[in-house]
């Protein structure tokens, strides 16, 4: 172990910390008062734990503000741990997400103190969330690909616990849905691990440049080989990112999953996946056309699907939650045009970068929000909780401010990072013009398409806003009693929503003092050269493009919403679900092909085979071997039993009838055989009796679990021992 050690307590205080939690809150399941003390006791000790990480980060992230990022880095390493090591490091990207992570969860923590009280299960989840948590600061504290696959594995399966929750029928679906994306995604990383490693020799981000220029010059596929292992680790990480077409576990795992969860799946376990993609795009195919057109493809489909499920969608999380899908395909665009613009391209690197920040914080607020609804209503659909929001002027400005910062409305959040997204389009296209290459119709068609998920964007925010705190419930009665709700939410959670809803308009406000400089700790990670020029946020040039898409959502409300999902019954209006099921890929396409049309292929496959191999087996004894007996063929048991048997039948028969002629032996003999009376038989019918139970045991859970714990036994010990 070498390096800065106060690396690997960061890493280790989460994890160290959810095994105290859980010891303090122990037995908290019965209701009298020192389990309830217990209870209160664990939740403090949550709130303390990710405090502390958010300070220590704290510290870290002023020692970057202040120098600026250069000649600044902390280095650690773990020699020889599973093998390939353990290596963390810190930058100022690495301080900046590692302070947004602590930051979210901080308040989720502060806001579950409350929103959990009416769940079961509340020790698991405070375990799980604090060793979510550390494995989250693993993945951006790793130097290389190896240490960032042993946490996103652990992340992935410690965050299946929170969309499992509630445990109910939906909810187990969800989280179904879920593990078999991250399972699946991560087992074609490592594939692509695999791939990289055997063709670079290493996985460490600061060499992975300089091997991949050096495995290019030499040819022989190289650079094949580089991209396929690219599009592989694409896959795992694009799983956790919800890139489409792998966004199914999104729109599924947010409504049934606690709302503070919701907003860590949300704003942070999404944006870890980004992180890898950012690896691959800076580190491993740095400015690679190629790579950026895959990206830029995938970026506008994720884009314009995610917003197109957020604006029919009738359900208040999973609207937010198809809202993250569209917002991670904006930040793929800017990583796509990196690619594609070359060195020159700080504009959009900074772009998606500010745009994750953004996200992060923006999808903090919002699900916070929409777990303040649930916890007082238990509802979701926004029929049912149409009003609630009225004469709730606190919960009324922190939503605002939320949904003005996803819309991209100037002086907010979003705007700023949605600008230089929008630059690096039309600075690519410009370049397309000039250079008179084709594809500048392209990237119109491309430009058109942002502009419009801008404006789906204000379309289904809008929509989400108007129900909540301008429009009345259909329920008279109903309306009264949300109208009448002054404890709506405690101090703590109210502080917690509030706090995190005031850095929206701040940093939109102040762009160049603070989102700038944000940008700038985190250009070395990035690759990104120094802006040439200072970015004039609000000049008319920019403006327009915001208003454009300001005016595009108002015309989807009007013509989409009011005309076309709104309906009249009863006299009273009603949202219509216009869900698009034809966008269902997980029913229409990957359950059918992986539970029915695979199963069916390979059956018949083997079937096929089955039958092809006994009709030569056939063949061969009908024409060969002509039926004839292999020598020393045994008719049953195995060569053990066979050779006991004899013995142990020779013996019998000599005790037995010592004086009996040959003719009287056999006759003896033959009688036996068929009353299966010896020995030969009872052992062969022994051993078939040990090899079946055998197989049930083995075939068995708890036989399952054994062999794990023997597998995780056998780990420690080869850990401690090396």
């Amino acid at each position: 172990m070498t390096g800065d050690y106060m690396l690997l307590l960061i890493l280790c205080f989460p994890f160290l910390g959810a095994f105290v939690v859980a010891l303090l809150g122990r037995g908290e399941g019965a209701g009298n008062d020192t389990y309830r003390k217990r209870k209160t006791t664990a939740d403090i000790g949550a709130g303390l734990v990710t405090v502390s990480e958010m300070l220590c980060f704290a510290v870290l992230f002023g020692l970057f503000w202040k120098g600026g990022n250069e000649g600044i880095r902390y280095d650690y390493r773990w020699e020889g741990f599973c093998g390939m090591g353990l290596h963390l490091c810190m930058d100022g990207f690495r301080a900046l997400y590692g302070l947004i992570a602590s930051l979210m969860w901080m308040m989720t923590t502060l806001f579950s103190a409350e929103y959990m009280k009416s769940y079961r299960n509340r020790g698991r989840y405070r375990f799980f969330t604090l060793f979510t948590l550390g494995a989250t600061i693993g993945v951006f504290l790793s130097a290389d690909l190896f240490t960032v696959f042993i946490f996103f594995e652990i992340m992935s399966f410690t965050s299946y616990t929170w969309v499992a929750h509630e445990e109910t029928k939906e909810a187990l679906r969800a989280a179904e849905t879920y593990l078999a994306v991250a399972v699946i995604g991560g087992l074609v990383m490592l594939m692509g691990l695999f791939l990289l490693y055997g063709e670079l020799g290493t996985l460490e981000f600061t060499r992975l440049a300089q091997a991949a220029e050096k495995s290019r010059l030499n040819g022989s596929g190289g650079y094949v080989r580089i991209f396929t292992a690219s599009v592989c680790l694409l896959f795992g990480f694009g799983a956790k990112a919800s890139v489409f077409p792998l966004h199914i576990w999104l729109p599924k795992a947010h409504p049934v999953a606690p709302a503070p969860a919701s907003a860590l799946l949300s704003g942070i376990l999404t944006k870890a996946g980004i992180f890898g993609v950012l690896v691959i795009s800076c580190a491993i195919l740095p400015f690679d056309a190629a790579w950026g057109r895959l990206l830029l493809v995938l970026g506008v489909l994720t884009m314009f699907t995610g917003a197109l499920l957020a604006l029919f969608s009738v359900n208040l999380k999973r609207t937010l939650a198809c809202s993250s899908v569209s917002q991670i395909g904006f930040i793929l665009i800017g990583i796509g045009m990196q690619g594609l613009i070359g060195e020159e391209s700080s504009v959009a690197i900074r772009g998606s970068l500010l745009h994750m920040v953004n996200h992060s914080l923006i999808k903090l607020v919002l699900f916070m929000a929409a777990g303040v609804v649930f916890m007082n209503l238990h509802e979701l659909n926004l029929n049912k909780i149409k009003g609630f929001g009225r004469k709730k002027p606190l919960l009324n400005f922190c939503f605002l401010m939320g949904a003005l910062g996803i819309g991209g409305m100037p002086l907010w959040n979003g705007y700023t990072s949605k600008t230089l997204l929008h630059e690096s389009i039309v600075e690519y296209r410009h370049m397309l013009a000039s250079a008179n290459a084709g594809g500048a119709g392209w990237m119109q068609a491309v430009e058109c398409i942002f502009l419009i998920s801008g404006g789906m964007t204000v379309a289904y925010m809008l929509k989400l806003y108007i129900c909540l705190f301008v429009e009345k419930n259909n329920d008279r009665k109903c309306q009264e009693r949300f109208d009448g709700m002054k404890h709506y939410m405690n101090g703590l959670s109210g502080f917690a929503l509030a706090g995190s809803a005031v850095l929206l308009p701040l940093l939109g406000l102040l762009p160049h003092l603070i989102t700038d400089r944000l940008a700038d700790m985190s250009a070395a990670f990035l690759n990104a050269e120094s802006l040439k020029s200072v970015v004039a946020y609000f000049s008319l040039i920019n403006l327009k493009g915001a208003g454009i898409s300001i005016l595009i959502g108002l015309l989807l409300y009007v013509l989409v919403v009011r005309k076309w999902m709104e309906t009249v019954q009863d006299g009273n209006r009603i949202y219509r679900d216009r869900w698009p099921g034809w966008l269902d890929l997980e029913n229409l396409l990957y359950r059918p092909v992986l539970l029915k049309i695979l199963p069916l292929l390979f059956g018949t496959l083997c079937r096929l085979a089955d039958r092809l191999m006994d009709t030569i087996v056939v063949l061969l004894r009908k024409t060969i071997y002509r039926d004839s007996r292999i020598p020393h063929e045994i008719k049953e048991g195995t060569p053990m039993t066979h050779m006991v048997g004899i013995v142990l039948d020779g013996v019998t028969e000599y005790f037995n009838h010592p004086d009996a002629t040959e003719e009287e032996i056999a006759e003896d003999i033959y009688i036996r055989q068929h009353a299966e009376g010896r020995y030969e038989h009872k052992l062969a019918m022994m051993h078939d009796d040990l090899q079946e139970n055998g197989t049930i045991i083995g075939r068995s859970l708890s036989f399952g679990l054994f062999l794990a714990c023997l597998g995780l036994l056998l780990t420690l010990l080869y850990i401690l021992i090396d």
